[in-house]
């Protein structure tokens, strides 16, 4: 009887054991500590338009003009920017601070961009600095990069940047809406 009484419990613990790895707990579902939606605005040089480009090409294959994107998908070229940020999709609102950094094309038969840059603020609504890096496939309609951290407002803060191409002007201008979303925030 003792045995048998061992021998059922066991046997209800092990079902047990295997119904919670058929049935796994659910998903735990982030929100964010914090949101942010801006603006950046990027006019690349073109040889004709130094007063007003905040983006200019550094690096390109051999034998590609510094002053235009090369190639179809403008492969091997590296861009370094200083653009505005702004609180509307406005090019003359009042800039909050400055997107610095670099993006440069990474993919010979599509348009993608690697970027590394951070958000620098200058205003009464924010101090400090958010830092950006990750792969930008630019045909998506929306892409994920990391928010790697942070300083002054925005010390030590991580989370994920939804960008979406917001307009686009040819090869001069373009304007990214930045939905940024901050799940660690100190």
């Amino acid at each position: 009887m003792k045995n048998s009484r061992s021998s059922i419990a066991l046997l209800l613990f092990f079902m047990f054991l295997s119904i919670s790895f058929v049935y796994p707990a659910k998903k735990k579902q982030y929100k964010p500590c914090k949101q942010l939606v801006l603006f950046f605005h990027d006019v690349v040089y073109n040889g004709h338009n130094a007063a007003n480009a905040t983006s200019s090409m550094v690096a390109a294959r051999d034998g590609v003009n510094l002053t235009n994107l090369g190639d179809q998908f403008h492969f091997g070229s590296m861009v370094i920017f200083d653009d505005p940020i702004t609180l509307d999709n406005n090019f003359h609102s009042t800039p909050i601070g400055r997107a610095q950094g670099m993006y440069f094309y990474d993919t010979k038969n599509t348009y993608t961009a690697w970027l590394g840059f951070s958000f620098v603020f200058n205003s009464t609504d924010h101090q400090g600095s958010i830092n950006f890096i990750g792969a930008d496939p630019l045909m998506n309609k929306t892409r994920d990069i990391s928010v790697v951290g942070g300083t002054g407002d925005f010390f030590m803060h991580r989370g994920i940047a939804t960008l979406m191409t917001d307009s686009f002007e040819g090869e001069v201008y373009f304007r990214l809406r930045v939905d940024i979303k901050f799940y660690e925030c100190w």
